[in-house]
């Protein structure tokens, strides 16, 4: 399953944005890969970010421990970004228009 969506980061934050990316936590990347996430990748442009990341059908849920776990992702990552009120980016899914396999 491929998905895509945009996010927003707040002015003036991009650097540490990248920054926090480039040290990713360790726990973050196990989570990732034990739902079957493989080819994540977030892309900026300006303000906008672009990720895009593919994982299997039928990857495991999130239970309530992962969620923890993003949960205090989410909130290291609000200062930079647009969110909601629980801090979860706004992130607007991308509708697939054409792929080339």
């Amino acid at each position: 399953m491929r998905s895509a969506w945009v996010m927003k980061l707040k002015p003036g934050q991009e650097a540490e944005y990248k920054r926090k990316h480039d040290e990713i936590w360790p726990e973050m990347v196990e989570l990732l890969r034990a739902q079957g996430v493989h080819n994540y990748t977030i892309y900026r442009y300006g303000l906008l970010l672009f990720a895009y990341n593919e994982k299997p059908d039928g990857s495991p849920a999130q239970t309530a421990a992962i969620n923890d776990l993003v949960k205090r992702w989410q909130a290291w990552m609000a200062p930079h970004m647009e969110t909601h009120e629980d801090l979860r980016p706004v992130a607007d899914p991308l509708e697939e228009v054409f792929r080339l396999d």
